[in-house]
C-alpha cells in the first residue's frame, strides 16, 4: 500500500531537445517585487558595451528561498568532492545597464 502512495506522489518531468541544450550564463541579476523575484540570466561577453538576457525565470518569494538553499546545499555538496570554489572579482557593469544607451 505505501509503495502505490509513493508513484502517486512522483512528478514526471520531460525535457525537450532545446532546453536540454542549456544557455550559457556568467551573470544573473536579482530584483524582486512583493510578489516576485525575477532572475535574468546574461551572457557578458568581455570588451563588449552591450549584453543581452538570455533567460528570465520569475519566481515566488516561497520559491525563491527554496532555490537560495538547494544551490547552497549542492554548493556544499559540490565542494566536498571538488574543493573551495574561488571567488573571482566582480563583474562591473556600465552605469546603465538594463536602460537604454547611446547612439552614434
Amino acid at each position: 500500500m505505501e509503495n502505490q502512495n509513493e508513484e502517486q506522489n512522483q512528478l514526471n518531468i520531460e525535457l525537450s531537445e532545446e532546453v536540454a541544450d542549456g544557455t550559457y550564463a556568467n551573470l544573473a541579476v536579482i530584483t524582486h517585487s512583493p510578489s516576485e523575484f525575477v532572475v535574468d540570466f546574461i551572457n557578458v561577453m568581455p570588451g563588449m558595451p552591450k549584453a543581452r538576457v538570455k533567460s528570465r525565470v520569475i519566481l515566488t518569494p516561497q520559491h525563491a528561498k527554496r532555490l537560495m538553499k538547494a544551490l547552497s546545499d549542492n554548493i556544499k555538496k559540490y565542494e566536498a568532492t571538488h574543493g573551495v570554489i574561488q571567488d573571482q572579482e566582480p563583474v562591473s557593469l556600465p552605469m546603465n545597464f538594463g536602460g537604454p544607451t547611446a547612439q552614434a
